[in-house]
């Protein structure tokens, strides 16, 4: 249980912490600093180096979490543990969408020069991202306070 918890844990932390770092400290910068095609450049690059990184956390976090509601029993688990999973299978749903949709928009816009599809693009994983973030830290918090309620 410790292992699964460790493992768990641990994807929650690569992911909801590589979307804090992107949405409140490199947006804001890349923003200010950059000129579309370079920003959008950038964009393209980071999340090529991060998604194979929150496919890993998204597979860990989902076998780790059954896991552990198998090994509690599903009708001795508490409530918050179902209300995480639910949050947590939409943070994932959520995911698939910007991987599968907008972000291939970005790198396609990326590649031809489409600078305006390009900021359209990495506009709506802007929206889904923060919408995630939002998701994440709801679960961090009925994570860790929801046995106390």
């Amino acid at each position: 249980m410790k292992a699964a918890l460790f493992f768990h844990l641990l994807g929650a932390v690569v992911w909801v912490g590589g979307m804090f770092f992107a949405w409140m400290c490199l947006r804001p910068v890349a923003a200010s600093m950059l000129e579309p095609p370079l920003r959008l450049q950038l964009w393209a690059g980071v999340f090529a180096r991060f998604f194979p990184w929150v496919w890993a956390a998204v597979a860990l976090i989902l076998v780790s979490g059954l896991y552990m509601l198998y090994l509690v029993g599903e009708r001795y688990a508490p409530l918050y543990a179902y209300v995480m999973t639910g949050a947590g299978v939409l943070m994932m749903l959520i995911y698939g969408h910007v991987y599968f949709g907008p972000y291939r928009r970005l790198r396609q816009a990326v590649a031809r020069g489409d600078w305006p599809a390009g900021g359209a693009a990495l506009g709506k994983i802007r929206v889904l991202v923060g919408a995630n973030l939002l998701l994440g830290v709801f679960t961090v918090a009925t994570a860790t306070l929801g046995a106390l309620l």
